[in-house]
């Protein structure tokens, strides 16, 4: 009788094994093997990172094998499996893989495509492997349901807790991203109970039992204008500031008020002229409501307009800092020559803004909740076999986990956003409203992004890390996306009829972001060019741009006069209010402070066993093509890092948030 040889690979992760029974069903091209249960006398087979070997008889030769149909059945105790791979070798002596890389829950059953190649829809041969497609694909839609969670937002995932996600999409372990527990804990270790501050030496006396080396330069250097104007290159929310061609009405600055610190001999509209100024607005910030959930602690925001100015030796100083929107007697400009507090509260303000929107439309739209957007209708519209599945797999692994774990402890309502931050208790939907807005594709094109903003050129920002570390991995991204496409589209129209793409791509446009009119999203793409850009973005945004505005967070945010979360007087309407006692009484309480320290320490760990940009450890691609071009990006960025790390050496602020070593493949904290 003729016998096939199949093998079954276990994931390595905690509990990944199992006790229950395995059967497997060979489908070839001319006949279906019998069921067969996969067990060996006397030995526990599925053990957690296990390879097993089974022998499967049957009476006449089955074909070519196209799928394996694998069934897990309760013994005892239901516990899940993750099996990684299922290889057939056949009476012939060839070998056929069928990746996996999922759970089995709940007596499932999965049906496996041979893994010898990626498929296209329109390249399928057989009514068999369509149909296959059609109800695997059918399934997911089911289970993968989208669902608008606030009002103009874009969708999400139909789950409201994080155990209610299909298992293939939950963490290994949900204690280590338990944002409650974590943070408790941090907030027990500081032990804090007065509500209240003497003097900065109190915020050092938190800050300084987890410090590290950039994070206790910004709390030595923070009053500075260098060390504000700097940010605004390669803090934490490297993504606002902008070439300034015009001063707006709103801000009616005047060469009187700022030629002291103008050093070139040019007038403020020469400089302008030069290329030499730079804004930052806030502007999205105006009218958002400030948390009142706590109503014996009033807390405020602002939407404040800061001029920045390029001086002789290519530093960024802020020279204007207007409070609001209005211009008025009761909002003044605020300048350098005004007395050391005004100032000083001044900059403190437009920190404290900038730290709302970076959370909030930085970090948590447009980086957190547009990777959901991409990862749903990838799993409702491309089936595993097909090429782009298995590329954008490792891009968005627990994203969707990670956001759901965030509208259940952190952006919800009495979540821990509410007791730390200003825009807490509903401003922070409202920022997200306001910010999806002007979210629109183009402005996910990392290039066009910094060309929009007029910061493009290198010499005229010369130490603007962010933009210089950002195109290096946008292109190899790019470089690395474009092979692979190449590989399997061999043509634009190959592109025009792939259903599957062209859904998927309408999904996003038309579901994820519910067609709003001001996104601008593509709802098909034509050509290949076009297919390597979106899926550029989406690679790129879930791994460098999330690892940019993530991971920097406890280096600039730790020293909290440098980024408070919130304020708790209103900001100053006239000068000379301010002294060292209403900057005290402005920033966060103790209690706010410890949250805040808390969410920024954690939100900047690594997880365990992270997996790095290029790292691709589940082999959804077998095909050596696709293995070389994943070679020859790990070169790339391998580069990359090298040069970063010249780059830095000797430096007191070194940039490395961009740096291929340090982005994850995917947003997963």
């Amino acid at each position: 009788m003729p016998m096939y040889t199949v093998t079954v690979a276990t994931g390595s992760q905690w509990f990944a094994g199992t006790d229950d029974y395995i059967y497997i069903t060979l489908v070839g091209t001319e006949r279906c093997s019998e069921r067969t249960l996969l067990d060996k006398p006397l030995y526990n087979d599925f053990e957690r990172g296990a390879v097993d070997s089974y022998d499967v008889r049957v009476g006449e030769i089955l074909g070519d094998i196209v799928l394996v149909k694998i069934e897990k059945k309760k013994y005892w105790v239901q516990d899940d499996w993750y099996c990684r791979y299922v290889t057939v070798k056949t009476p012939a002596g060839d070998y056929v893989e069928f990746p996996c890389f999922r759970w089995l829950v709940d007596d499932k059953e999965v049906v496996l495509r041979d893994g010898q190649g990626s498929h296209l829809p329109q390249d399928e041969k057989t009514s068999l492997v369509k149909q296959h497609r059609q109800k695997e694909l059918e399934t997911r839609r089911k289970t993968y349901r989208w669902k608008e969670w606030q009002p103009g937002f874009p969708m999400s995932i139909d789950a409201n807790r994080h155990r209610d996600l299909p298992r293939d999409i939950q963490f290994d372990s949900e204690k280590g991203v338990d944002f409650v527990l974590n943070y408790s804990k941090l907030y027990s270790h500081f032990n804090i109970l007065s509500s209240s501050w003497s003097d900065f030496g109190d915020f050092e006396r938190i800050f300084v039992r987890i410090k590290n080396t950039i994070s206790e330069y910004v709390m030595q250097h923070w009053k500075e204008d260098f060390m504000f104007g700097y940010q605004f290159l390669n803090g934490c929310n490297p993504v606002l500031i902008q070439k300034c061609t015009k001063l707006p009405d709103k801000f009616p600055v005047t060469h009187e008020m700022v030629s002291v610190s103008l050093e070139r001999d040019l007038t403020l509209e020469q400089e302008i002229e030069a290329g030499n100024m730079y804004m930052v607005d806030y502007k999205v910030l105006d009218d958002i409501s400030a948390n009142t959930t706590d109503p014996c602690t009033l807390q405020y925001l602002a939407a404040p307009i800061c001029l920045l100015y390029k001086n002789a030796q290519n530093k960024i100083l802020p020279i204007a800092i207007q409070l609001g929107q209005i211009p008025g007697d009761d909002n003044p400009i605020f300048l350098p020559t005004d007395g050391q507090y005004d100032w000083m509260l001044a900059k403190i303000w437009v920190r404290s803004a900038d730290f709302q929107y970076h959370q909030t439309i930085t970090h948590l739209l447009r980086t957190h909740l547009m990777t959901e957007v991409f990862a749903i209708a990838m799993y409702r519209q491309l089936a595993a076999v097909h090429p782009v599945y298995k590329l954008l797999i490792p891009h968005i692994r627990f994203t969707i986990a990670i956001n759901t774990k965030a509208r259940e402890q952190l952006i919800c309502e009495c979540g821990i956003f509410d007791k730390a931050n200003a825009t807490g208790g509903g401003g922070h939907v409202q920022l997200v409203q306001k910010g999806v807005k002007s979210l629109t594709f183009r402005s996910l094109c990392f290039p066009d992004n910094i060309k929009m903003r007029g910061v493009d050129k290198k010499e005229d920002l010369p130490t603007y890390f962010y933009r210089d570390d950002g195109y290096l991995v946008w292109e190899a991204t790019k470089s690395f996306v474009s092979d692979v496409v190449h590989i399997y589209y061999a043509s634009d129209e190959t592109v025009q009829g792939d259903e599957e793409i062209q859904a998927f791509v309408k999904d996003v446009c038309s579901f994820g972001m519910q067609d709003f009119d001001y996104c601008e999203f593509p709802k098909s793409l034509k050509t290949r060019a076009e297919l390597i850009e979106y899926l550029t973005v989406i690679v790129f945004t879930a791994s460098a741009q999330h690892a940019a505005v993530n991971f920097g967070q406890y280096d600039w945010c730790s020293w909290i006069p440098n980024a408070p979360s919130t304020m708790r007087k209103p900001p100053p309407n006239k000068k000379g209010m301010a002294d060292v006692n209403l900057i005290i009484e402005s920033l966060p309480d103790r209690g706010r402070s410890s949250w805040h320290l808390g969410a920024v320490w954690a939100l900047s760990q690594y997880q365990e066993n992270e997996l790095y940009l290029g790292m691709y450890p589940d082999e959804h691609f077998i095909e050596k093509p696709v293995k070389a071009a994943m070679e020859k990006f790990r070169k790339q960025l391998a580069e990359i890092t090298s040069a970063i790390k010249r780059r830095n050496e000797g430096k007191k602020l070194p940039y490395y948030n961009m740096s291929p070593d340090k982005i994850p493949n995917s947003v997963a904290v």
